[in-house]
């Protein structure tokens, strides 16, 4: 056992990493089982697809809402007391939640604001969460530290959590809430034991938020690496939410593909996820991050182009395998130089400024796509996704190699 811990988290990455490291994999299943009983809660209590609809669009405008808002408080206030206090939250929601199950009194309003209250609480741990990697891991161990996490968050929460949340719906309503209330719970108990030095902001600092708030966007602006990084993040969620808004038509219209099927693309993507963690450490001793980055926006804007033009589910499954392995190793590498440029009193408001770009280009793109689906046929938004990827990366080829390594913080914190 202690080995598999030594592979998975090595004692130079300090027992502060391995407390985080824990309780994200820990707060990662509890939101995984969320992803599956949230919406199988609401199908329950009503079959009208406004409601049903207005679900998933209540998990999607928080970050949009607050995001900045819990960036600037991240860099003003202890980052691990923000942490417990929303995870906190986050329990005596579904706690409230299970207890208005058990006595038969939940309303579909009140399950649609226990989802808008969860996805908000969600904001500021996530938020301050990505704020406390830097302070605890030493700039050149990041990569190695933000693939763990990312593990756990591929595995928990996008393969594992969702069918353990539909199983224990299926045996009982409460089943899958309450076991969220556990996870979120033991989230709490590892982060409250980190100890996290200072993060260049006086104790008890006073002054208006909105100005913390454009003081984040102008360090980004003028920051060229940091910049075209979120732009680079803004662009392609916009051709990524294109295509993928209508990616359950395209699986039934184009590949032919059932329910089950679909699902299956999705765990395929899952697994290439896997492969990519694997080989990550690999990949970065041999390969710089710059040109990581650069492969990695050449294989998504190949992976619209083949999807475009195949109508065969294996190989479309194949290429969902690929990109699947490429978005982890580029959302990876993305986070670690975030992380390495920003100044830790930057960290959130810097964060939260991404958070933006990436919500941003995804809600933007995910209209795109609904409108060329509709006046053109499914893969139109597939066909948009190429070409706006490819221009972009033929615009920004020079740039993307010193994203990677201008003005990276010199300076190394250690728990």
């Amino acid at each position: 056992m202690s080995r598999l811990v030594e592979t998975i988290a090595p004692t130079r990455l300090g027992a502060g990493y391995r407390r985080l490291l824990a309780s994200s994999w820990a707060t990662n299943l509890g939101d995984g089982i969320a992803i599956a009983a949230g919406p199988l809660l609401v199908a329950s209590l009503t079959d009208n697809p406004f409601l049903i609809s207005l679900a998933a669009l209540l998990r999607w405008t928080p970050p949009l809402v607050f995001g900045l808002y819990a960036g600037a408080l991240s860099d003003r206030l202890d980052r691990r007391m923000i942490i417990v206090v929303a995870n906190l939250a986050r329990t005596v929601i579904v706690g409230v939640l299970v207890i208005t199950l058990l006595t038969d009194t939940l309303s579909i309003t009140g399950a649609l604001l226990a989802l808008s209250l969860l996805a908000t609480a969600e904001v500021f741990a996530d938020n301050t969460a990505a704020t406390v990697l830097p302070m605890l891991v030493a700039r050149d161990d990041l990569a190695l530290a933000n693939s763990r996490l990312q593990a756990g968050f591929i595995t928990l929460n996008q393969l594992v959590g969702p069918s353990i949340g539909a199983a224990l719906f299926a045996a009982g309503t409460t089943w899958p809430f309450l076991a969220e209330v556990v996870l979120v719970a033991l989230g709490v108990i590892f982060v409250s034991r980190i100890a996290l030095p200072a993060h260049g902001r006086a104790t008890g600092s006073t002054g208006n938020l909105w100005q913390d708030i454009a003081e984040g966007f102008r360090w980004t602006l003028r920051h060229a690496a940091v910049r075209t990084l979120v732009l680079t993040i803004l662009i392609f969620n916009i051709t990524f939410g294109a295509a993928w808004a209508v990616l359950v038509l395209y699986a039934s219209k184009r590949l032919g593909m059932g329910p089950v099927g679909f699902g299956l693309l999705t765990t395929v993507s899952a697994v290439g996820g896997l492969l990519g963690t694997a080989l990550y450490g690999w990949i970065t001793q041999w390969v710089s991050l710059g040109n990581i980055m650069r492969i990695g926006l050449v294989i998504e804007t190949l992976t619209h182009l083949a999807l475009a033009m195949t109508t065969s589910p294996w190989l479309a499954s194949a290429i969902f395998f690929v990109f699947g392995a490429h978005a982890f190793i580029w959302g990876t590498t993305s986070i670690t130089v975030r992380q390495r440029a920003v100044p830790s009193e930057l960290q959130g408001r810097v964060g939260s400024v991404n958070m933006i770009a990436t919500y941003g280009g995804l809600v933007a793109g995910s209209a795109i796509g609904g409108t060329l689906a509709k006046h053109h046929g499914v893969t139109a938004p597939f066909w948009f996704a190429f070409v706006g990827s490819a221009a972009f990366v033929v615009l920004l080829w020079r740039e993307l190699t010193r994203i990677a390594h201008a003005d990276e913080r010199p300076e190394v914190v250690a728990a």
